[in-house]
C-alpha cells in the first residue's frame, strides 16, 4: 500500500473549535491574532441572518464593515471588489461566516490585501513569501473543509475558467465550527456540500501523495458521512448529524489539503466552468465513474473505504472490493436525492470535449492515481457520467 521509501510531511496550522453556540467565541480569537479592524464576510443570503448578527454582536468594537456581495462560484470581480472595500476600512483581520464561496472570497481578499493588484494576477502554487491577512473562518455548510484547505477557486467569468490559488499562507489561523451555524441550511445544499465533503476523503486516498495519516483522517471522514448526511439531509435540524457532519468535512479537508485531490476535481472544476454546475453536485456525479477509471491503480485503497462505508468486503478481491465502494456512492447520492447523471444538471453533449480538454490542465489532475496526459480519457469519464 505504501513504499517502503516513504517520505512526507504533514501540516493542520489551523486552530479548530468546536461545540454548540462556540462562534461566541470569535472576538477572543480576533483579539488572539492582534486584529483590531475585523471586516466580516457573507453572502446576501446570510447577511441579515440571525447567525450573522451574533457574530456582528460578538466582534463588538472590532467590527469595522461587513462584505456580502457573494455569488455562487466566487468571481475575481467580486474578490476585487471585496478588496477595495477592505483597503477603504483598514481592516487587519477577516472573518468569514458562510460556506466555500464565502471563505474562497475571504482568501482571495486576504491575498490581493497582502499583493496589491487584481486577484487575476496572482494565480499560482506558492507564490505567497510570507503571512497574510489573519482570517478566522466559521463555516455554515459542512462540505468544502475551506476553514483548513490552503487552496481557492475563484472563477474569470469574462475567460470561463476557474483560476487555482494554492499557498500554505492561505489556511486559515483559526476555524469555528458551530453545528448552530448549519441549521438553516437546505436539504439539497446539505447534500451535495456532503457529497464534496466524500470526495475529499476519497481522492485525497487515492491521490498519488496519500500518506497513513491522511488516509486515517479520510477513512474516519468516510465513516460519519455514510452515517449521518443521510440524517442531516433528512431533518436539517439534528444537531448530532450537523455536528459530525462539520467534522467530517473538517477531517475531509485536513486530509486532501495534505495529499491532494485528482480527476474528481479536475472533472468537476471544468464542468462547474462551463456549465455552472455546482460543485459539490458535480463532483457527486462523477465520484463513481472516476473510482471505476483508477480502479486498476488504487483497488487496495478503494477497498478500504468500501469498509468505511460499511460494504462487507470478507472474501472479496480488491478489485471486486473497489467495485462495491462506486457501487456504495451510487446508493448514497440516490439516498439524498442526488442528481445522477450530468445531462440532469444543464450540461451539453457536445461541450464534453471542451470539458475534458480543460480538465487536463486543470492542476488537481497532477495528483491524481493514474496519471492522465490525454484529454480523450477524460473524455471517456465525461461519456459514462453524462
Amino acid at each position: 500500500m505504501y513504499d517502503a521509501d516513504l517520505n512526507f510531511i504533514f501540516r493542520n496550522p489551523t486552530k479548530i473549535i468546536f461545540g454548540k453556540g462556540s462562534a461566541s467565541e470569535v472576538l477572543q480569537e480576533v483579539e488572539a491574532l492582534k486584529g483590531k479592524k475585523v471586516l466580516l464576510i457573507t453572502d446576501k443570503f446570510l447577511e441579515k441572518s440571525e447567525m450573522v448578527e451574533k457574530v456582528k454582536k460578538a466582534l463588538s468594537s472590532k467590527f469595522a464593515g461587513m462584505f456580502s456581495d457573494i455569488e455562487p462560484d466566487t468571481g475575481t470581480h467580486i474578490v476585487n471588489k471585496g478588496a477595495d472595500y477592505a483597503k477603504s476600512i483598514g481592516a487587519d483581520c477577516i472573518v468569514t461566516v458562510g460556506g466555500g464561496s464565502s471563505i474562497d472570497t475571504a482568501k482571495g481578499i486576504a491575498i490581493v490585501l497582502a499583493l496589491g493588484g487584481k486577484i487575476e494576477d496572482h494565480s499560482g502554487i506558492n507564490f505567497l513569501n510570507g503571512p497574510i491577512t489573519p482570517h478566522i473562518v466559521i463555516p455554515t455548510t459542512a462540505g468544502t473543509g475551506s476553514e483548513v484547505t490552503y487552496a481557492a477557486v475563484i472563477k474569470d467569468h469574462s475567460k470561463h475558467r476557474k483560476l487555482l490559488y494554492a499557498d500554505n499562507y492561505i489556511i486559515p489561523n483559526v476555524g469555528i465550527l458551530d453545528p448552530l451555524m448549519t441549521l438553516s441550511m437546505p436539504a439539497n445544499v446539505t447534500a451535495g456540500t456532503g457529497m464534496d465533503a466524500m470526495s475529499h476523503c476519497i481522492e485525497a486516498m487515492h491521490s498519488q501523495q496519500a500518506t497513513p495519516i491522511t488516509d486515517g483522517l479520510a477513512l474516519q471522514g468516510i465513516r460519519l458521512i455514510v452515517e449521518f448526511l443521510p440524517q442531516a439531509v433528512d431533518n436539517g435540524k439534528d444537531i448530532k448529524a450537523r455536528g459530525q457532519m462539520q467534522i467530517a468535512a473538517n477531517l475531509a479537508g485536513v486530509a486532501f489539503g495534505n495529499a491532494q485531490v485528482g480527476v474528481v476535481h479536475a472533472l468537476a472544476h471544468s464542468v462547474g466552468g462551463r456549465f455552472g454546475v455546482p460543485h459539490g453536485v458535480a463532483n457527486s456525479i462523477l465520484l463513481p465513474y472516476c473510482i471505476e477509471y483508477n480502479l486498476d491503480a488504487v483497488a487496495d485503497k478503494y477497498k478500504l473505504a468500501a469498509q468505511a462505508m460499511g460494504v462487507d468486503i470478507k472474501g472479496l478481491s480488491d478489485e471486486a472490493a473497489a467495485h462495491k465502494a462506486a457501487e456504495a456512492i451510487w446508493t448514497l447520492t440516490k439516498r439524498i436525492k442526488m442528481p445522477q447523471k450530468l445531462r440532469e444538471v444543464g450540461v451539453k453533449e457536445d461541450g464534453l470535449k471542451q470539458v475534458a480538454e480543460d480538465a487536463i490542465s486543470d492542476g488537481s489532475i497532477v495528483y491524481n492515481a493514474k496519471p492522465i496526459f490525454d484529454p480523450e480519457e477524460t473524455l471517456k469519464i465525461l461519456k459514462q457520467a453524462f
